[in-house]
């Protein structure tokens, strides 16, 4: 059973519950039910839940955005978070226009309407991560896709090393071991060094992340905000292997998370037709007005687009649970549960978002569920498939963009519909440490009058 559904079960198991106590392994955590309980950790006391809970070594690798300790990651917040920005995004939507256009003349040369959905919108999404965060072209690609789609399946496939560490929590960071095989640190430690030493022999001004990871580099040092207890400033220097570190993270985001994403996206278009007519209507103004140019101002112009992503990622949140490290003890405001500090409490976005109490009638797709107006009279805390608070996912905008590029591009010259082996109901992978479909979705793409 995928752990996003278990998680599900016992979020639906204790409807009157604020939180409800469960084991992982043989570790005792916490499932926080109720949005208010959520709010309190997630933002308002952030400062005691700072921590992800999945420590490993503090080197290398276990210095990156997603895994890293509070520590490490107040000091590498504030200078990765600015990449992300609307005006860097800017810079780089052409990238994801080349990339995508690429894509749409790779599937008008194909011979069949039919098509495994999934691994043909991977093409895209690793054509523009690459792209995006080294500067390779699908060219230079060729001689590393095989490895690439090694390091895929090792990163979502069941892992004992995770099961190890909720056993006996903080075990790599104590023996300054990590959770990711050698095979995948070696290979993006010298892909970024290759990429580091053309950049210096050869600068570019592509304004890709690797363009704005070396400006940041000019100052080797990166300081944190927070002092530690002997008020002794914390830095940490930005060296390759921190560069790896984060370039690692950013190619895991921007390539199997969006494409799956994308995947459950045209399934539920392809089952509504009435949701994607009028999406195609929406892009077909919209292009019209932008003179048929893809621009960052177009995709934030496509409202109902914005609409259809958020319903999609409602009904697929991928990363399940969410979780978080007490960093000292707490007492849950408006009950006389105390968490211990070290505790790893749990949130299910997957649990929330098919709540009937939140969302009526929950296994229907429908977008006006994210009208501004519904929006507005919904709890901040009942949708949150990129997290919520100061640590929420930081790639959320490469995200959307780069999802809604590849969209715009696919329905503006196609139909997605479903064909005799779509699955009727959809169930989730076992197999998988995030939420993705267990069987392969099947779809006709067909090209529009």
């Amino acid at each position: 059973m995928n752990i996003g559904v278990v998680f599900k079960e016992i979020y639906n198991s204790y409807p009157a519950e604020k939180v409800v106590g469960v084991y992982r392994m043989t570790t005792p955590s916490l499932l926080l039910r109720d949005l208010d309980v959520i709010k309190h950790v997630m933002i308002k006391d952030f400062g005691c839940f700072s921590d992800r809970g999945i420590s490993f070594s503090e080197e290398g690798f276990g210095a990156n955005l997603f895994h890293a300790d509070s520590r490490i990651w107040y000091m590498l917040r504030n200078r990765f978070t600015p990449l992300f920005t609307s005006g860097k995004l800017k810079n780089m939507i052409y990238l994801m226009n080349e990339r995508g256009d690429k894509f749409v003349d790779y599937i008008s040369g194909l011979d069949k309407h039919e098509h495994e959905i999934h691994t043909l919108v991977q093409k895209y999404t690793i054509a523009t991560i690459s792209a995006c965060a080294f500067g390779l072209d699908i060219d230079t690609l060729n001689g590393k896709m095989e490895t690439l789609e090694r390091i895929n399946k090792i990163l979502f496939k069941p892992s004992y090393a995770r099961e190890l560490d909720m056993m006996y929590p903080g075990i790599f960071k104590k023996f300054n071991s990590s959770l990711l095989p050698s095979e995948i640190k070696n290979f993006f430690n010298h892909l970024v060094k290759s990429v580091i030493a053309q950049r210096n022999s050869m600068p570019t001004n592509r304004k890709d992340f690797m363009d704005l990871i070396l400006e940041l580099r000019q100052h080797r040092k990166i300081n944190s905000t927070k002092k530690s207890d002997e008020e002794e400033e914390n830095t940490i220097e930005l060296t390759d292997d921190i560069i790896a570190a984060q370039a690692f993270v950013f190619y895991v985001a921007g390539y199997e998370t969006s494409a799956t994403t994308m995947t459950f996206m045209l399934y539920e278009l392809a089952k509504n037709p009435d949701v994607q007519d009028k999406l195609m209507k929406e892009l077909d103004e919209v292009l019209q007005r932008h003179n048929g140019e893809v621009t960052y101002e177009t995709l934030n112009d496509m409202k109902y687009m914005e609409k259809v992503f958020d319903e999609t990622l409602r009904m697929y949140p991928l990363v399940e649970p969410l979780q978080r490290r007490a960093q000292v003890d707490y007492t849950i405001p408006g009950t006389k549960v105390t968490i211990n500090k070290g505790l790893i409490v749990l949130v299910s976005p997957l649990g929330i978002h098919r709540d009937e109490k939140y969302y009526p009638d929950p296994e229907k797709f429908d977008p006006e569920r994210f009208s501004p107006e519904n929006v507005g009279n919904r709890h901040p805390c009942a949708y949150m498939p990129f997290g919520v608070g100061p640590r929420n996912c930081i790639g959320m905008r490469f995200a959307k963009v780069q999802s809604r590029m590849c969209i715009t591009k696919l329905l503006s010259k196609f139909r997605i519909e479903t064909s005799k082996k779509t699955p009727k109901v959809l169930e989730f992978s076992p197999n998988l440490p995030i939420i993705g479909p267990k069987e392969k979705i099947y779809l006709n793409i067909v090209p529009r009058k």
